[in-house]
């Protein structure tokens, strides 16, 4: 492929302008190609340096056969997927101390939904077979009582369930030739017991889970260095990505801190979706193999996560107007929708149906383009269907927008992963020069784009062909500016944003964008000098994270998860803050009635009712909504009385919005504090969490 272009370039040298407009459009393609300029002069202490460069770039071209290449690409990929996972399993030990905690320390540190989705694993692990594990998540009475869910459909839980059977396998696999797969012995702590057991190695379930977690992640660094080294044409593209990564890595990524998110399985496949999606653009093969793979990568993307599909929607939304433009061909363009189309319905008969998958933008958007595909010159208005069962991520954007606040949204957008970006996050970028080299390579993309466009608007045949090659440059532009909106709006996107970025910031080294440049300074000498600069905070950033030391330990919630083990009958039910009832339910296997996965429409009602206690109202009101919810006992935490995070977010801000007719009314939370009878009886307390047990009368009015 590398010398049929490079023919092309030669014969356009040789023959003749067509127009004015060809001439100016083609002028810096030629000068790439024609032009032979002089190397750059070295001056000073960095000639020995550049030398080295220069001596390192001869040997490699010396070397430069397709085997050659293609070794050299595999091998740099494994050395530095290996090197992230060394990075991502370091931050996580130095963090917690995972391999000195107990089972029950490491059930806790997975706080919030992580609980909630490892709990799932577990079950499977601890049941008598694989299939039987199986049907107990897909008929699940624990996790919203007494209502049975189907938690795979409902929490997109197919990583745990193909974790969960892989386990088995192994465990099964080890046990059968009588291989150890983990080591066990007591560590000592302070507080009762004063000795736990801790067990390091793959067979140790928490070990095994997240292990697959960081060997996942550790391949998509690979992935990524591959990714950017095709998009920008050069090895070296590929390292200045992954350098890029690892020195803005607190900004790129949260997996080494919340391993078990939906989003550490389904981030890796975008990239694999997004590299596939490139080799679509840039070749005009009409094979099928990469539309396979890219229906593939999508199902893959979108099976472990809800809102994947909204970043899918931003493809269509980048991809519509390049087809307009005419960057890509009909034929293409309909391909790509029709496997998005063929992808969305996969999902939706793998989650058994879901409703989510048929009611999202996505959705939505992918029929209405088709529509457009067919009727290119009869364009018909057609609707969004919409339903009301799903929170979705543009919800959370609309309410940012148009600063309307309820209930839900609050409870999302006061969430600290839900805040706007912080204004020191461009500052941070702009430290490693990342920025500046994203901004630089949007410039030049924007300009020969511009250029492009208005020469395609004189009808000129020979740049109509150059645009059809050059669209995944615009394409990944495009999905910058839709991630950069979304990483302001909402801070956890940045997870998108950077990664991006450092994609984008491969481009330096692309012949096609500043051909013209290596034409007069040497190529090593430019990317050398950007590497330097950005090593400086880059190692620093690195040091800072090297540097993190902690330690898990959490006494008042290992008593309280004690107490209701061994105090409380099995099928008591609790309800209380979404955080500790996914506790609950992971270590003590008991019934609750709510939980941190706060999508469904339902749940969101079962929530505001259990978090009326933080409210004005009444006690016996509240006490009445609780028994129609057949708990037993309620979790209060003191600090969700009195917690601010921001202004319009604590839970008493936020239940004055909700219900202003009992504004002037004491705090219910309060009230429970000091004096909680007669509606509810204290019967276990610590320094931070309270357990009332619910009391009941005759009658009550029964809501679910």
């Amino acid at each position: 492929m590398v010398k049929r272009r490079r023919k092309k370039r030669v014969e356009a040298c040789s023959q003749p302008r067509r127009t004015s407009c060809a001439r100016e459009g083609a002028a810096e393609a030629d000068e790439e190609a024609c032009v032979d300029g002089a190397p750059g002069s070295l001056a000073g202490l960095a000639q020995p340096l550049f030398s080295v460069l220069e001596r390192l770039c001869e040997k490699a071209r010396a070397l430069h056969t397709p085997g050659t290449r293609r070794g050299a690409l595999l091998g740099l990929a494994s050395l530095v997927g290996i090197l992230h996972w060394v990075h991502l399993t370091t931050l996580f030990e130095n963090d917690r101390r995972f391999s000195h905690l107990s089972t029950l320390e490491r059930e806790m540190s997975f706080r919030n939904e992580m609980g909630l989705y490892y709990s799932y694993f577990k079950t499977i692990i601890e049941a008598p077979s694989f299939l039987e594990g199986l049907w107990m998540i897909m008929n699940d009475r624990l996790t919203e009582y007494p209502l049975v869910i189907n938690t795979v459909k409902r929490f997109h839980l197919y990583p745990e369930v193909v974790l969960a059977y892989w386990y088995r396998t192994f465990t099964g696999i080890m046990n059968l030739f009588g291989v150890e797969t983990k080591a066990c012995w007591n560590v000592t702590r302070v507080g009762f017991p004063s000795q736990v057991e801790s067990c390091e190695g793959l067979g140790d379930p928490a070990y095994f889970y997240v292990g697959v977690i960081f060997i996942l992640n550790g391949l998509m660094m690979g992935l990524l260095f591959v990714y950017a080294a095709y998009l920008s044409e050069t090895q070296l593209g590929g390292l200045i990505t992954v350098l890029c990564y690892f020195f803005n890595h607190g900004e790129a990524t949260r997996v080494m801190w919340t391993p078990p998110l939906r989003e550490s399985f389904a981030y890796p496949f975008l990239v694999l979706q997004m590299y596939i999606l490139t080799m679509i653009l840039r070749t005009s093969t009409s094979y099928r193999r990469p539309y396979v793979a890219l229906c593939l990568a999508n199902v893959a993307f979108m099976l472990p996560w809800q809102f994947a599909q909204f970043i899918l929607f931003t493809q269509v939304a980048s991809l519509f107007p390049m087809y307009v433009v005419g960057y890509i061909e009909p034929s293409k363009f309909q391909k790509i929708i029709y496997i998005n189309m063929v992808s969305v319905l996969l999902c939706c008969i793998l989650m058994f149906g879901n409703p989510m998958y048929l009611s999202s933008y996505y959705s939505s958007s992918l029929l209405m383009t088709w529509v457009i595909i067919l009727k290119r010159y009869k364009i018909h208005k057609l609707g969004i269907s919409e339903l009301n069962f799903w929170i979705r991520l543009s919800d959370i954007i609309a309410a940012r927008i148009l600063r309307y606040a309820d209930f839900d949204t609050l409870m999302y957008t006061c969430a600290p992963e839900s805040y706007f970006m912080e204004r020191v996050t461009p500052l941070r970028y702009t430290k490693t020069l990342l920025l500046p080299v994203v901004m630089v390579i949007t410039f030049f993309i924007f300009k020969k784009t511009l250029r492009d466009v208005f020469c395609a608007l004189s009808t000129n045949t020979f740049l109509r062909k150059q645009l059809l090659e050059h669209g995944e440059l615009v394409f990944h532009t495009l999905q910058l500016l839709a991630f950069a909106a979304l990483a302001i709006l909402i801070l956890r996107l940045k997870l998108f944003l950077t990664p991006h970025m450092c994609v984008m910031a491969s481009l330096i080294c692309s012949r096609r964008l500043f051909g013209w440049l290596f034409h007069r300074i040497r190529f090593e000498n430019v990317i050398f000098g950007i590497v330097t600069m950005m090593s400086i905070q880059g190692c620093v950033n690195l040091q800072n994270q090297w540097r993190i030391r902690g330690e898990f330990i959490n006494l008042p919630q290992e008593e309280l998860l004690q107490w209701i083990k061994y105090n409380t009958r099995p099928d008591a039910v609790f309800a209380g803050a979404m955080p500790i009832m996914a506790s609950i339910k992971l270590s003590t296997l008991h019934p609750i009635v709510n939980h941190p996965h706060y999508e469904d429409a339902d749940l969101r009602a079962r929530t505001k009712i259990v978090y009326s206690v933080y409210s004005r109202k009444s006690a016996k009101e509240v006490r009445d909504k609780l028994l129609a919810l057949h708990v037993n006992y309620y979790i209060l935490e003191e600090a969700w009385c009195f917690v601010r995070t921001k202004p319009g977010c604590s839970m008493q801000e936020i239940w004055d919005l909700e219900d202003p007719s009992n504004s002037a009314s004491p705090s219910l939370c309060s009230s429970l504090l000091r004096d909680e009878r007669p509606y509810f009886t204290t019967v276990f307390q610590n320094a931070v969490y309270r357990v009332l047990k619910v009391n009941r009368e005759a009658t009550y009015v029964r809501f679910f």
